[in-house]
């Protein structure tokens, strides 16, 4: 066995029914003899599930966050309080970021991170711990095992959604003074994961907030390796038919072969991938396992 991930958590529950399930995502991956943990749920309840599976968080190799939304980074705290120097954090740069999704009343509720990026950091280095906030459009942290980042809106249908904002803080510059107030957030920070595998890149997604085509064509221009399989997240619950259509279109023209999503994906946008990759989808819910 290449590799293996397991969902150790996600907003649907288990075939048989005994594992915890959230709104969220958390991914056990297993890749030549390396252990990663991507993303940690809303809650850290995932923890239980991983105890439940048998997946040993303690000295897991890398440790990553996809983007700094509460789903996805909520369990941080209780995960760094079981790791120790043999593990490395990467994030991307901005994932502090003070994250709000408006609400129709006009207000704003916070959806950011549960934790302050100072808080983290003492933990960090009381664990002698190394992170890394990463800016770079490619970073290799293996000889097969890559972070993407910095994905351009080139499709035109992958829109930022409106709802979700960051707040900026009033801040002068330079004799001049800004008030602040709420910008729409385009995601900066999020991050995805490739493993070149002897199938091809296996690719996995937080949320792919910035549009999953949006970040498999900044795969393609950076790496002449086809992607052979997308897990986890593509924030299509609030997509129209035509941009489902275009999203499943784009991905078959790309040659993606597999696809095992779930989370943010959406009922519709479930349905029409099940119908376009047939066997070939895999709904990846809590405690599945996805081998090569």
């Amino acid at each position: 066995m290449e590799l293996q991930i397991t969902t150790l958590i996600e907003n649907t529950q288990d075939d048989a029914g005994k594992l915890a399930y959230e709104h969220g995502l958390s991914l056990y991956i297993e890749f030549l003899g390396k252990k990663i943990l991507f993303d940690t749920g809303q809650s850290g309840i995932f923890l239980e599930n991983a105890r439940a599976l048998e997946k040993e968080i303690t000295g897991i190799d890398y440790f990553l966050v996809s983007h700094g939304h509460y789903d996805h980074s909520g369990g941080v705290m209780k995960t760094v309080e079981l790791l120790d120097d043999r593990t490395k954090m990467f994030v991307g740069k901005g994932f502090f970021a003070p994250k709000y999704k408006k609400l129709e009343d006009g207000t704003y509720k916070y959806n950011g991170n549960l934790f302050a990026e100072a808080e983290l950091t003492e933990k960090l280095n009381e664990k002698c711990i190394v992170s890394s906030q990463l800016d770079e459009d490619v970073t290799y942290i293996d000889d097969k095992i890559v972070i993407f980042k910095n994905f351009k809106s080139n499709t035109g249908y992958e829109k930022h959604n409106p709802d979700f904002m960051i707040r900026q803080e009033p801040f002068c510059s330079e004799g001049i003074c800004y008030m602040g107030g709420y910008c729409m957030d385009e995601f900066q920070e999020e991050i995805a994961l490739g493993l070149i595998t002897s199938k091809g890149l296996v690719l996995i997604a937080g949320c792919s907030h910035v549009g999953i085509i949006n970040i498999l064509e900044h795969v393609k221009a950076h790496l002449e390796i086809p992607v052979y399989c997308v897990i986890g997240g593509t924030h299509l619950v609030a997509a129209d038919q035509e941009r489902l259509e275009q999203t499943a279109e784009a991905l078959e023209n790309l040659g993606v072969r597999q696809i095992a999503v779930s989370h943010c994906t959406g009922e519709a946008g479930i349905k029409i991938l099940q119908e376009r990759f047939g066997e070939n989808f895999i709904k990846n819910n809590t405690g599945n396992v996805y081998t090569l």
